[in-house]
C-alpha cells in the first residue's frame, strides 16, 4: 500500500512528510488553481519538500493527444524530479497515454468511474489508474466496487497497472478501498491524520501517564 497526499498546499506537504510514510503527492488543475500561485514555481517548491525519489503526480489540461503531449513535454522539461503525468481517460487521454509511454513517461490514468475505463487505461500503459470514490457515493454509486472490480480485472489479467484510489471524505472510504485491495490511495492531510485517531487510544495514553506519574512522580521513562 501507498499513501498520497492530495494537496497542493506546501504546509500540509511538510507535515504528512515529517510525520507519514508518504509516498508521493497528487495534485489536479483544481487543487493548484487553489493555492493562487505561479505552478511552474509551485510544483517544483513541492519537489524540492518531498525529494526526488517521492513521487509527484501532475495533470494536463489538453483534451487532444497532441495538446496533452506538448503539455507532458513541458511538464517534464519545467518541472522535473518523479513525475507522473495524469491523464483523464478521454478517447484523446488513451491516445495520448499510448504515445507517452513510447517515450518512457510514468502515467496515471485519472477521473475514472468505471472497471473499464480503468481496463482499457491500463492495456493503453498507464502506470497508475485513479478512481473516484467519494464522487461515485455522491451519486449513488458505489466507489469501492468499482475498486473491487477494477482489481479483479486487473488480476484476471495478470496487469501491473496499479489502483490509486481518490476522492476520499472518510476514513470507512479508506479502509474498505484498503480491504479491496486498492494499492495505493490519495488523501487530504485531515483524512490520514483521521486514519490513526481513536478515543479509546488517547484515555489509554492518559492512563498510562496518569499510573506512571502517581508512582513514580514523573511522565517520562527517562530518570
Amino acid at each position: 500500500m501507498l499513501i498520497f497526499l492530495d494537496t497542493a498546499d506546501i504546509n500540509s506537504i511538510k507535515k504528512g512528510i515529517e510525520y507519514y510514510p508518504i509516498a508521493g503527492v497528487t495534485t489536479n488543475p483544481t487543487i493548484i488553481a487553489r493555492e493562487n500561485k505561479d505552478y511552474v514555481e509551485l510544483l517544483k517548491d513541492i519537489g524540492g519538500v518531498i525529494g526526488k525519489d517521492k513521487m509527484l503526480h501532475i495533470q494536463v489540461l489538453g483534451t487532444t493527444a497532441e495538446n496533452i503531449v506538448k503539455e507532458a513535454n513541458f511538464i517534464k522539461d519545467s518541472i522535473g524530479g518523479n513525475i507522473y503525468i495524469k491523464i483523464p481517460v478521454i478517447k484523446e487521454g488513451i491516445k495520448a497515454i499510448k504515445i507517452l509511454k513510447k517515450k518512457g513517461f510514468n502515467i496515471t490514468a485519472t477521473a475514472i468511474f468505471t472497471p473499464q475505463q480503468a481496463l482499457v487505461a491500463a492495456l493503453a500503459g498507464a502506470d497508475f489508474v485513479a478512481p473516484y470514490v467519494n464522487r461515485l457515493d455522491n451519486i449513488s454509486g458505489d466507489g469501492v466496487n468499482v475498486i473491487r472490480e477494477i482489481k479483479k480485472l486487473f488480476d484476471i489479467y495478470k496487469l501491473n497497472t496499479r489502483i490509486l484510489a481518490a476522492s476520499f471524505k472518510n476514513v470507512e472510504q479508506v479502509h474498505k478501498s484498503s480491504l479491496e485491495g486498492a494499492h495505493s490511495v490519495t488523501l487530504s492531510l485531515e483524512v490520514l491524520e483521521n486514519l490513526l485517531y481513536h478515543p479509546l487510544t488517547d484515555s489509554s495514553i492518559k492512563t498510562f501517564i496518569e499510573d506512571w506519574e502517581t508512582t513514580y512522580n514523573q511522565t517520562e521513562f527517562i530518570k
